[in-house]
């Protein structure tokens, strides 16, 4: 069924009228981070930087440039591995040593399309390396993502069984998800987006890009993007790792990578498992990552496979009604890309993924009335096509992107003639048809996108700037046009001032669109999520310390969330079998009340302040800086929403975090032992219906908390000893309406290289 784009004409004036916006707050950002930054001359220029360092070819976004030829081929981007000496700023850094000893500045990040260092970035980036997830206490990927500035991870189920991130308040829905530039977002709902094949043990580094990016990475980067990119294959090492821990808690991995004549390898294997903190909060999970490069004469063929299951005790996940969910989940994933090496860089690459997703509403004595357990299977089949060309007016990028999304199911999408049986080996106890469950239901779209980008630098000043363009069969628009503009200004050699202003869109998922269940009801007519971003902001960086500061204003319309009628707590609510069956007998309430339903709220504009500062533990103590993961990292976000949508209660797009504080302090004893601290704050705007026992009792509103995890760690040899503990005080909060989390919980183990 299509659905219709209203006119936007204006947005491009808007984006232009923004700026304006922007100018006014700059000079007091600028003289705020000037007072404690010294009086250095101004930087030289600082072109985009270009590396010929494989360990760099998977993080340009989405398409994973490899340009070893630009830089030797372009005396102006070509650079030796030299000493400080004579290091020049305006040469990129082509060192074959691991990015761990090198500092961020040297890094090159996905902020556009074409690869950026960290120090000339016009856009908010958070890179998380591999050094400090070393040394963090997160035993699972969403536990680390939860200490980034203005990420939000809300936790269902414990160690990413089912985690929900946003960026910068938006929603689940609204952050695409990479794995080495390959998108791996479940166009299903974004509960998914996180059941990603690799555990933190195979992960190289992690980018988070804060804000819109649509004309970098197509459609659905509406508040933000996340690329983790994997160690690189051939790496001569063997490890491992185990953990143990209460509550029945076990974790292994083991990983490799070697070399087979004009092959290099990666392969990851790993498993979790736990008895649960409360009832129906047990799980079980597995990876298998492998990749791979084939050297060819004139490139190299890129490689990668993975297989991520999980099944877990569901605990009102969904509705507190029913609280004994349980949910099965299976994906695979598949992608193979060209990286060549010629003058010529066209960059073909194509990708498949496959999840399958079994949710049971009663995991066990199912009523009468009960149908049966929901079935979905989605596939995903994308190619893209991307050209990167450097000459005089600077870098010119374009990108040719198709994406087929497609699903199986018993309750998504539009009835179909002809059911499909859901093989059985999916299936386990379900209560209809002597276990043969049926997918009655299909849908599928697809989308073609063409994104083009220009990027210059003259002296201190650069920019960027390109478009979106898309067409989609669920559009009734031929075609739909997203611009953006990034500037950057090196004020000092120091400091970086930046600023940009984006347009971005977002497809209504498969679960917006057609779900029905006890309390949610889909809408096949919903309009696709548009908004115009802007953001400034300051990058500092001067004897060891880092700074960093930024506003932003999201102006969105059509945002898509869950929602009900203000509810008054006189009212009770018809029983759940009444409400299961049909019957409403209660005459104090209108049924309608008591569905969540799916709907494009008006407007939700959004303003958000965020500032951190990273600061050598060393220094604090007045040595020396002796290490890049010895340091205190403070980190604060303020988020405020605005909407027009009358008097609803919002599920998910209106109960962001107000106000979020992280600290994160990594204290060597000595060159082999030492201890992180993790300490968050969050204040969350909204409520939500408060259940007990499976009964209305009233709203509550969400209460702010703190959460304190420490991890200590002790070198051995070629062993590293570990202890964690998390939720230190056993702080009882919420991340989700009446989903349980969990307490204290204690956990030690080893992990090893050889």
């Amino acid at each position: 069924m299509p659905h219709k784009t209203p006119e936007f004409n204006s947005d491009t004036s808007e984006i232009f009228s923004a700026i304006s916006e922007i100018a006014l707050v700059t000079p007091v950002i600028s003289a705020s981070i000037t007072e404690i930054a010294p009086d250095v001359p101004d930087a030289p220029d600082a072109p985009d930087a270009f590396t010929s360092n494989p360990e760099f070819t998977s993080i340009s976004p989405a398409f994973a440039f490899d340009i070893q030829e630009t830089a030797s081929s372009n005396p102006e981007y070509a650079s030796a591995e030299t000493s400080e000496s004579n290091q020049d700023r305006n040469r990129i850094f082509v060192s074959p040593d691991s990015i761990l000893h090198k500092d961020l500045d040297e890094v090159i990040i996905s902020a556009q399309r074409t690869p950026v260092r960290h120090s000339d970035l016009r856009r908010s980036v958070r890179v998380i390396e591999r050094s400090e997830i070393a040394v963090s206490s997160s035993q699972d990927l969403t536990n680390l993502l939860s200490g980034v500035q203005s990420v939000d991870i809300r936790h269902r189920g414990t160690f990413g069984m089912q985690s929900d991130i946003s960026i910068r308040g938006g929603t689940f829905d609204q952050t695409l998800v990479l794995l080495n530039g390959v998108n791996v977002t479940d166009p299903q709902t974004g509960h998914h987006n996180l059941n990603v094949p690799v555990d933190l043990q195979s992960i190289e580094r992690i980018e988070v890009l804060h804000g819109p990016g649509a004309r970098i990475f197509g459609p659905d980067a509406f508040n933000g993007a996340v690329n983790i990119i994997t160690k690189e294959p051939g790496e001569s090492q063997t490890g491992g790792s185990f953990t143990g821990g209460q509550k029945g808690l076990g974790h292994g991995n083991i990983r490799t990578g070697f070399q087979t004549g004009p092959v290099s390898h990666h392969l990851s294997l790993s498993g979790m498992r736990s008895d649960g903190f409360t009832d129906n909060t047990d799980f079980t999970s597995g990876n298998v990552f492998y990749r791979s490069q084939f050297a060819a004469e004139s490139g190299r063929f890129d490689l990668q496979a993975g297989y991520n299951e999980k099944a877990f005790g569901a605990n009102s996940f969904y509705t507190p009604q029913f609280p004994d969910q349980y949910e099965h989940t299976r994906a695979g994933f598949l992608s193979l890309r060209w990286l060549p090496d010629g003058a010529l860089r066209l960059t073909p690459s194509v990708y498949w993924r496959r999840h399958h997703d079994r949710f049971e509403l009663f995991r066990h004595d199912s009523p009468d009335w009960y149908e049966g357990h929901n079935y979905h299977r989605t596939d995903v089949i994308g190619a893209a096509l991307n050209w990167v060309h450097v000459n005089r007016l600077g870098t010119t990028s374009a990108g040719l992107d198709y994406r087929y999304e497609h699903i199986y199911s018993n309750v998504l999408g539009e009835e179909m003639s002809q059911p499909v049986r859901v093989p059985g080996y999916l299936q386990a106890g379900d209560p209809t048809d002597d276990d043969h469950a049926w997918y009655t239901h299909a849908y599928s779209r697809s989308g073609l996108s063409l994104m083009v980008e220009q990027s210059y630098a003259s002296g201190p000043f650069s920019v960027s700037g390109g478009t979106l363009i898309h067409t989609n069969s669920d559009l009734d628009a031929a075609l739909t046009l997203f611009p953006g503009l990034d500037l950057g200004w090196q004020l000092h050699d120091n400091l970086r001032w930046y600023a940009s202003a984006n347009r971005t869109l977002r497809l209504p998922t498969f679960t917006d669109l057609f779900y029905s269940g006890p309390d949610n009801i889909g809408n096949p007519d919903l309009e696709p999520e548009k908004a115009v971003t802007v953001e400034t902001g300051l990058n500092s960086s001067f004897g060891g310390m880092k700074a960093d500061i930024a506003v932003f204003r999201r102006w969105g319309r059509d945002i898509i969330d869950w929602v009900r009628p203000e509810v008054n707590e006189r009212y009770v609510f018809a029983s759940a079998d009444e409400q299961m069956r049909g019957h409403n007998n209660n005459v104090h309430i209108i049924a309608d009340e008591n569905i969540w339903r799916s709907d494009n709220l008006t407007d939700v504009t959004i303003t958000g302040f965020e500032a951190g500062i990273s600061v050598p533990v060393t220094r604090l103590l007045g040595g020396e800086n002796s290490g890049p993961n010895r340091r205190l990292r403070v980190q604060y976000t303020y988020l405020h929403a605005d909407k027009h949508s009358g008097d609803v209660i919002s599920n998910y797009a209106l109960d962001h975090l107000s106000h979020k504080l992280d600290i994160r302090l990594n204290v060597p004893f000595t060159g082999s032992n030492g201890f992180t601290a993790k300490i968050s704050w969050q204040d969350r705007a909204g409520g939500y219906l408060l259940y007990e026992d499976g009964d209305f009792t009233g709203t509550q509103p969400f209460d702010s908390f703190w959460l304190t995890d420490l991890s200590a760690y002790q070198h051995i040899g070629r062993f590293r000893l570990f202890g964690n503990v998390t939720n230190v005080f056993d702080t009882r909060y919420v991340d989700i309406a009446n989903v349980p989390q969990p307490g204290r919980w204690v956990s030690a183990g080893f992990d090893f290289e050889l």
